[in-house]
């Protein structure tokens, strides 16, 4: 097995201000518990097909402990499920900005967040491949 296929580099990580504004500002969303999806088509300043932001809110969890779990835990299942995104970007020469962002309340186990993540990157790849108006 590859190992380079399933890492997750700094340059597939969404960190420019401008970009983030913009993915906020008019990308759009959908729900796919526990995320909130929000990407955007959009020209990407590094040489990758995809650049993703992870997002766990302060209000719903006071302990920047449990905000870093929650993120550690999203970041691993996209890292190991992203294949199917990657591929059909590929395919289409298409670049996107996503921001997936935790909306449960509670902390979920690892296998509910894989879950959760697998379902939200298949209705990404479906609502990418829908012809635009």
């Amino acid at each position: 097995m590859n190992t380079d296929n399933f890492s997750f580099p700094k340059s597939e990580r969404l960190c420019s201000h401008n970009v983030i504004n913009d993915v906020f500002s008019s990308g759009k969303a959908f729900v796919c518990y526990p995320f909130r999806v929000i990407y955007l088509d959009t020209e990407l300043p590094q040489d990758v097909h995809s650049q993703v932001l992870f997002s766990v809110g302060k209000r719903k969890f006071k302990r920047a402990v449990h905000r870093n779990l929650l993120r550690r835990r999203s970041k691993e299942a996209y890292r190991l499920h992203r294949q199917g995104l990657q591929t059909l970007l590929k395919e289409k020469n298409q670049q996107i900005a996503i921001a997936m962002v935790y909306i449960s309340s509670s902390k979920m186990s690892y296998d509910s967040i894989e879950k959760g993540m697998i379902k939200a990157l298949d209705k990404l790849c479906q609502k990418l491949s829908e012809p635009n108006d």
